[in-house]
């Protein structure tokens, strides 16, 4: 019995996930396209490359580029919700369209009235473990002032006996 409902659980959570085979390096950006469909943004690269953006947001952690170069073929492709990949973010010099290129769209927008900075958030987890928030802060002219992370209020456990 406890066999069969573990592989019952098994079976469950499996289809619960999207497994895509990830794209070879060098493939042709129609074979990258076919494989994994069409990209939720694409953003161009000063090299006349181009990103192509996989996102699972609002609600997942996880977004996916691949990087097309000039030649139209895929020379990288990588998950880039990560603390590694925000920390490639320069506060007081990138710009929106840096933030796009480097981590894609936002799970949410939202604005602090204080410094009138408008807010991206990106859920995702830290050192791969915590579910949390990236909170990447532009001010009117459009550049990163600051960023801060935290927990995901999201996936908070919520105490219902009150």
């Amino acid at each position: 019995m406890a066999r069969m409902a573990t592989l019952c659980a098994v079976l469950v959570l499996s289809g619960c996930a999207v497994f895509r085979e990830p794209p070879a390096l060098g493939e042709p950006v129609a074979s990258v396209t076919a494989k994994l469909g069409q990209p939720t943004g694409i953003y161009p690269l000063p090299d006349g490359g181009q990103e192509l953006e996989y996102a699972t947001a609002p609600f997942g952690q996880f977004t996916w580029m691949a990087r097309i170069g000039a030649d139209g073929r895929l020379a990288s492709y990588e998950q880039v919700l990560t603390g590694e990949k925000f920390a490639t973010i320069k506060v007081d010099q990138a710009t929106k369209a840096d933030v796009l290129r480097i981590i894609g769209r936002p799970a949410e927008q939202s604005r602090v009235r204080l410094h009138n900075y408008e807010v991206w958030s990106y859920r995702y987890k830290e050192a791969g473990v915590w579910n949390s928030l990236m909170h990447v802060h532009f001010d009117e002219q459009g550049i990163v002032r600051q960023m801060m992370n935290g927990p995901d209020p999201m996936f908070e456990v919520r105490d219902r006996r009150w």
